[in-house]
């Protein structure tokens, strides 16, 4: 099947911050927000994908940037946002979509190992909004897109700390929605399903599995993370204007 996807021209020129950028459902935002020629900042771990991405999105003649940095350490990630706006002006987009979704026994899980988790797919949420809102504010609104998941919704097992975590995020969503939506900012949740990614395949795709999912799903193809680009561009876009504290499903109806 060939997708043929839409052009946004509020998004051109706009700065849009992503966390998480060099691989997998990131690497893929940040090749969608490339697309709509916005300007690009993205933070991640990874130094060699990190310049990889940024490598191939110069090429295109779009403006990018990226930073180092580990978003379980909240001075780092304020260093980090603080460097992509002097480079490339105010985000008026923020897209918090760094996670781990590593699988954990119940019986395991530690208070230290259960802080980190949520250090690693929740807490720097906060902290990014927290960073971009008051540059929103002056400018007079935007869009944040925090992304959620669909494992706790399907009530799925193995990771009770990262489900958990995740399940928050939509709390996260609504209130900050209220508190900024005055502002003109809105705020929304992407809610992925299973997402075929590099990580995902090597880790975790089997064909049993691919068939026990698929058999779960409403439409029968599994999901690239092409799809939950789309998304987070659409509720980026002027065309959004009026959707905020809102789940957005890309999940195939698998719940």
């Amino acid at each position: 099947m060939t997708s043929k996807f839409a052009t946004y021209p509020s998004l051109e020129g706009k700065t849009v911050i992503i966390t998480g950028g060099a691989s997998g459902i990131g690497a893929e935002i940040v090749r969608a927000f490339a697309a709509q020629n916005a300007r690009i900042g993205f933070v991640d771990l990874d130094k060699e994908n990190s310049q990889k991405v940024a490598d191939e999105i110069s090429k295109l003649g779009v403006d990018i940037a990226y930073e180092i940095c580990d978003l379980r350490d909240i001075d780092a990630l304020r260093t980090a946002f603080k460097n992509l706006t002097e480079k490339l002006g105010t985000a008026t987009i923020l897209v918090n979509n760094a996670a781990r979704d590593d699988r954990h026994d119940w019986k395991d899980v530690t208070p230290e190992y259960f802080d980190d988790r949520f250090a690693t797919n929740l807490r720097h949420q906060f902290f990014a909004i927290q960073a971009v809102a008051p540059g929103m504010i002056e400018a007079g609104g935007g869009s944040i897109i925090n992304m959620g998941s669909n494992s706790w919704w399907e009530a799925g097992g193995g990771f009770p700390a990262y489900a958990t975590a995740k399940a928050a995020v939509h709390g996260l969503t609504r209130t900050m929605a209220r508190d900024l939506g005055d502002h003109r900012i809105r705020v929304n949740t992407v809610v992925p399903g299973w997402i075929m990614t590099d990580r995902q395949k090597e880790l975790w795709v089997t064909p049993e599995a691919v068939e026990g999912h698929r058999a779960r799903q409403c439409l029968p193809d599994m999901i690239e993370p092409v799809y939950v680009a789309r998304m987070v561009v659409f509720l980026a876009s002027d065309d959004a204007a009026m959707c905020t504290a809102c789940n957005y499903m890309v999940e195939a109806g698998s719940i």
